[in-house]
């Protein structure tokens, strides 16, 4: 095998596009984030704004050029809540396609469950029994409780129809406003109560690890850990307690937008949907019973890379056997002798 064979995941969520590639070491060669805000200004009508398609658009072109650096032998790109969502999501799509080749698959909440836990679980895999992840999105949020394995069986999953994004449009919640935050605050935890109480989580408390994905609990690291800026690589694997997590978000609720914008932590592309982040991630690991998390930048893209590569080698050793059955018919064994006579 060629040592240059690559593999790229992306994935594109309703506030950021992910870009991963690897070589079939599984060693990481690019990994970057890109600001798209593909769901802002999507939830008065439910469709993609022209101004958002354009971003998305420009986006692909950018990870189209980028890929064509390296030699990509295997490609998976996702699309979550906010293309299961918008009216004009096909016309996105294919948009995406004639521009860049590119051809994105529509998940579902299950699928995004599966592929976040398999890439998250590098910092906790058989810490304990079971595992439960939450990855906080732009459109939505996902829970799962799974086994704590290194091919985890997802034991109960929901899709929270509200993530960062569409919640502080929806809500209206850009500063701290109580009410408003309440409103939230209700409608989060009346999904994670459901989750708690489905998934008989009470039941095995004492054998459970929480994980949560996603950049708002690895800007809460950096703020805990005082990096003095967010640094999403430096905060990959940081267990946190949740009474620190806590402080942290009584201070955000007290920032304006424009001291958000300043803010190392938060900054000015996060800094009209942090306050809604804050209200969701806390209601969730307060309704769980949380008392630390593992922040991990490992997510759905890490899940994808690991599966393409596992692929390619189980394709390429059943084409080597097949060569091999191919030349044993052509060239039979001669019968070994029987001397005995």
């Amino acid at each position: 095998m060629s040592r240059n064979k690559c593999f790229a995941a992306i994935d594109l969520g309703t506030n950021s596009c992910r870009l991963l590639i690897a070589n079939q070491h599984k060693k990481y060669l690019f990994s970057e984030a890109y600001s798209v805000k593909l769901g802002e200004g999507m939830y008065e009508h439910m469709k993609f704004t022209p101004e958002a398609i354009e971003r998305g658009l420009e986006c692909f072109y950018k990870l189209k050029q980028i890929m064509d650096r390296f030699h990509i032998v295997k490609t998976r790109a996702i699309a979550t809540a906010s293309c299961r969502m918008a009216k004009n999501a096909q016309e996105f799509i294919d948009k995406v396609y004639h521009e860049s080749m590119i051809k994105l698959e529509v998940i579902d909440g299950y699928e995004e469950a599966r592929l976040n836990l398999k890439g998250a679980l590098e910092h906790v895999c058989g810490k304990t029994e079971y595992v439960v992840l939450y990855d906080l999105g732009g459109g939505s949020t996902e829970i799962t409780l799974a086994t704590n394995t290194k091919d985890p069986k997802i034991i109960h999953t929901i899709s929270i129809p509200w993530g960062a994004r569409n919640a502080s449009e929806a809500f209206d919640l850009v500063e701290y406003e109580p009410e408003k935050a309440q409103k939230l605050h209700d409608e989060i935890a009346r999904y994670a109560n459901d989750f708690v109480k489905d998934s008989h989580l009470k039941e095995i408390k004492d054998k459970v690890c929480f994980v949560a994905t996603s950049s708002t609990p690895l800007r809460y690291v950096s703020m805990i850990e005082k990096f003095g800026k967010y640094d999403r690589d430096k905060a990959d694997g940081h267990v946190i307690q949740c009474k620190d997590i806590d402080a942290q978000i009584e201070g955000v609720y007290k920032l304006t937008r424009a001291q958000m914008m300043e803010n190392l932590y938060i900054g000015q592309k996060r800094s009209s949907i942090f306050t809604a982040a804050c209200v969701i991630f806390k209601t969730i690991y307060d309704c769980l019973g949380a008392k630390e998390i593992t922040a991990s930048l490992k997510s759905a893209k890490d899940g994808i890379v690991s599966e393409l590569i596992d692929e390619y080698y189980k394709e390429h050793n059943r084409e080597n056997n097949g060569q091999i059955n191919k030349i044993s018919q052509r060239n039979p064994r001669t019968p070994s002798i029987d001397r005995s006579r």
